[in-house]
């Protein structure tokens, strides 16, 4: 028999390598593609100067604006080489990065505010441990903002070799099942949005019922509040 598949290990050793590509692309995502909604979002429910854990910062761009915006923000990836590209931009003081697996967080208990982890549960093998790590280090009555790969997202053909029994990385977790996981583990539902590719016209769509929406989506976005 092989070696049995580490699931955490190949994700660190699959994002090492996007890592230049990633660097690359980020602060275009994050200023004018699919991510520019996204702290303006999570803003509106976590006041300024609040900690902030950025869970799967990649190469830390997501996690710069957030401390522009006024935040003390640690990011955390399990790619080596993303967090070295991270701490390679001007660090300030309240801008910390480190290594380390959403399946098992370097924190302790309840020390965020708020965590932003944005595409980064559908990259981990058990999402309802994951979930439980990031309840784990937020506080009570802190604001979860996640972002969830939509039904149209071209990353999610990182799932497909599951079809043909072979190993993958990527989950095919769907927005609407992270947000009845979070809901039953006692999260309060603030408010979420999509983001779609720009074939998809938004007015066009606005009276659809939600599903709807989603299942044209690139992206859906949640905030929620954990009330335990």
């Amino acid at each position: 028999m092989g070696n049995k598949f580490d699931w955490h290990k190949e994700t660190e050793k699959q994002w090492d390598q996007r890592a230049s590509y990633w660097n690359e692309n980020s602060d275009n995502m994050w200023d004018k593609g699919s991510r520019k909604t996204i702290i303006p979002f999570l803003a509106r429910f976590v006041p300024k100067g609040s900690q902030v854990g950025d869970i799967g910062c990649g190469d830390g761009y997501g996690s710069w604006k957030l401390h522009r915006e006024g935040y003390k923000v640690i990011g955390v990836d399990i790619s080596k080489q993303m967090i070295e590209k991270a701490k390679a931009r001007t660090v300030p003081e309240q801008l910390m990065f480190e290594q380390g697996d959403l399946a098992e967080l370097p924190f302790q208990s309840e020390s965020f505010d708020a965590i932003m982890a944005i595409n980064s549960l559908e990259w981990v093998e058990d999402p309802l441990h994951a979930l439980r790590e990031l309840s784990r280090v937020l506080r009570k009555h802190g604001v979860l903002c996640v972002g969830i790969l939509g039904p149209t997202a071209h990353p999610r053909i990182n799932s497909f070799p599951r079809l043909y029994g072979e190993n993958a990385i990527c989950n095919t977790m769907m927005p609407w099942e992270f947000k009845k996981l979070v809901e039953e583990m006692g999260f309060e539902l603030l408010d979420g949005h999509g983001v779609y590719k720009r074939e998809v016209k938004e007015n066009t769509i606005a009276s659809y019922p939600e599903e709807l929406k989603q299942a044209l989506s690139f992206m859906w976005v949640y905030a929620m509040k954990k009330n335990f």
